[in-house]
C-alpha cells in the first residue's frame, strides 16, 4: 500500500495498516471485537460525544480484509448480535382506520426513538410488518423517528442512516470528487425507510411529516453524534412509488440510479432503478459538503439554539 485511503471517514496510511497487522500477529488469541477496541484506543478514535467508534472500527477491519490487506481471526461462533438474526417481536398496537383531514391530527409529535425503549420495540415492529423492505439491524450513524398524532396514536415512522457511498447524479450535483465525498459523506444522511402506517389515510400527511423531520434533524444529529448533517437523500423505487410526497416536501429529484447495488463491484447484480432525491438543510450546503476537514463551519451555536426551540416547533 503506497497511497492513503479513506475508510469509514478515516484516512489510512501504510503505517496504520502496519499497526493493524502487528496487532493481529502479536495477539493471535484476540477476538475481532478486542482488536477493534484496541484500535480505537491506539488512534483515540472517538465520535463527537467522546465515545470510541467501535462499530466504525469493526467495519473498517472487515473492509480491509475484503481488500486483501489483512486477515482477521476466524469468527468463533455466530454473531453475538441476536437481533440481526431474528425478526423483531410483535408489539401490540391499534390498527383502527384513521381517515380525516390533516388538521384533525395536529399537533403531531415527532420524537427520536431511543435505544432500549418501548418506542424502539414498537418502531422495529411497525417497520418490519408494514414496510415492503422490512427492517433488521442498522449499522453506523442513524436516527429513528416515531410520529404520533394529538391523541398519541402512531401514524408514521422513519429511519435515517448512512448515505450511499457513490451515486453519479448526486455526486455531480454536489460537486463531489472522490476526496470531498470521502471527507464529507457523514454530513449527508439517507432516508432509508419512510412509512405512513397503512390504516392512516390523510391527505398531505407524508409531506408534512417530512417537513417536520427536516426542520429538526440537524439539531438531533448534532446532539447524538457531535456533528450536524447538511442534506438528506433518498432513493425511491420507481416501479412502486412516484415520489409524490418527497416532491411535495420540496425535495429535489436529481436523476436515477443505474440499477446496481452498493455490493455490485463486478457489475453483475441487477437491481431496481430508483429515483434519486436530495433535500438541502442549509443554504450553503455545497460549500459545507465539499469543505476540507479543517475548514468546516458547522454552526454549532445555531444548532444549540435549534435544539432548545425544537419542542415548540414540531407541532406547528
Amino acid at each position: 500500500m503506497t497511497e492513503a485511503m479513506v475508510i469509514q471517514g478515516r484516512e489510512l496510511h501504510a503505517e496504520d495498516i502496519g499497526l493493524i497487522r502487528s496487532l493481529l500477529a502479536e495477539h493471535g488469541d484476540w477476538r475481532r471485537t478486542r482488536i477493534s477496541e484496541e484500535l480505537c484506543r491506539r488512534w483515540d478514535w472517538r465520535n463527537g460525544q467522546g465515545r470510541f467508534k467501535d462499530m466504525a472500527a469493526r467495519t473498517l477491519l472487515l473492509k480491509l480484509e475484503r481488500a486483501g490487506l489483512i486477515q482477521l481471526p476466524k469468527r468463533r461462533g455466530p454473531s453475538s448480535n441476536g437481533f440481526r438474526n431474528r425478526n423483531p417481536p410483535l408489539v401490540a398496537h391499534a390498527t383502527e382506520s384513521i381517515r380525516c383531514a390533516l388538521r384533525d391530527l395536529r399537533p403531531l409529535a415527532v420524537s427520536v426513538v431511543e435505544p432500549g425503549t418501548a418506542a424502539l420495540r414498537l418502531f422495529n415492529c411497525l417497520l418490519h410488518r408494514y414496510h415492503y423492505l422490512g427492517h433488521r439491524n442498522t449499522v453506523g450513524e442513524n436516527l429513528r423517528y416515531l410520529v404520533r398524532d394529538r391523541l398519541g396514536r402512531p401514524v408514521a415512522c422513519a429511519l435515517f442512516g448512512s448515505a450511499a457511498w457513490k451515486c453519479a447524479d448526486r455526486d455531480a450535483f454536489l460537486g463531489w470528487e472522490r476526496g470531498a465525498r470521502e471527507r464529507n459523506l457523514q454530513r449527508l444522511t439517507n432516508n432509508t425507510r419512510f412509512l405512513v402506517l397503512p390504516w392512516v389515510v390523510v391527505s398531505h400527511l407524508a409531506s408534512h411529516v417530512l417537513g417536520l423531520m427536516a426542520r429538526r434533524i440537524r439539531a438531533d444529529w448534532q446532539a447524538k453524534y457531535g456533528h450536524p448533517v447538511h442534506a438528506l437523500e433518498t432513493f425511491v423505487d420507481r416501479d412502486r412509488f412516484k415520489g409524490t410526497c418527497y416532491r411535495a416536501a420540496n425535495w429535489l429529484r436529481l436523476g436515477a440510479t443505474r440499477g446496481r447495488t452498493r455490493n455490485d463491484r463486478e457489475h453483475r447484480i441487477r437491481a431496481a432503478v430508483k429515483d434519486v432525491y436530495l433535500y438541502p438543510l442549509v443554504e450553503d450546503f455545497r460549500r459545507e459538503l465539499c469543505a476540507p476537514a479543517c475548514s468546516r463551519t458547522e454552526g454549532l451555536p445555531a444548532l444549540a439554539h435549534e435544539a432548545r426551540e425544537q419542542a415548540g416547533r414540531e407541532g406547528r
